[in-house]
């Protein structure tokens, strides 16, 4: 069978967890008040509270906000984390998905520390970004069509026009989105793939 129909272990066992993670959050409110109080990444000044803990850097990655919030993490996780794990191989894809969640909660959490902005983060945005930033960099001239609005548009200035967006939109603060998180899951990214690629671990 054609690998486009097929989900590799990683991309798929990331969103089996994220689904089921949401379903207990949504059909049990008991679970919703654990999870959110000790699985979000409480970031701003009261990182130094009871309620911040050092894992939520990871917890705070597999809780979401809503449906769609979920939704559209998911569904970018399977659009490119696909190709990226079979290029990168399982291990090295979920070094990757791992280290752009973790940067991008560190880069908000900084931010929202400096501007004495507290707030909890949730969300695979972060490392979703991460991918979308791999996608373009290993395959620039690949057409993404987007949904809004319905055209076509090559993946390296997608990603660059994304980015510039969400540079925009934090620095404005527009919104209770974390913005610079999306744009850190991007940095760290970037950062990673090139490290390895001056190793020779990866080409592109």
């Amino acid at each position: 069978m054609n690998r486009y129909f097929q989900t590799p272990p990683v991309v798929k066992n990331l969103i089996i967890i994220n689904l089921l993670v949401y379903m207990a959050m949504a059909l049990i409110p008991e679970a919703r008040l654990f999870l959110n109080h000790f699985g979000a990444l409480q970031v701003g000044p009261r990182m130094l509270g009871y309620e911040f803990h050092t894992y939520q850097f990871i917890t705070y990655m597999f809780l979401h906000a809503n449906f769609e919030h979920i939704f559209f993490n998911m569904f970018a996780l399977w659009m490119f984390g696909r190709t990226l794990e079979y290029d990168l191989g399982s291990r090295r894809f979920l070094i990757y998905y791992m280290v752009c969640g973790v940067g991008a909660a560190l880069i908000q959490a900084g931010i929202a520390w400096g501007l004495g902005q507290p707030m909890a983060l949730v969300g695979a945005s972060g490392a979703v970004m991460g991918l979308l930033l791999a996608f373009g960099v290993m395959y620039p001239n690949a057409v993404i069509m987007l949904l809004i609005p319905p055209i076509p548009m090559k993946a390296k200035w997608f990603v660059i026009i994304y980015a510039v967006i969400e540079l925009f939109l934090g620095w404005r603060g527009v919104g209770n989105v974390a913005h610079f998180a999306h744009v850190g899951g991007m940095l760290w990214g970037f950062l990673l793939l090139y490290w390895w690629k001056r190793r020779g671990m990866i080409r592109f």
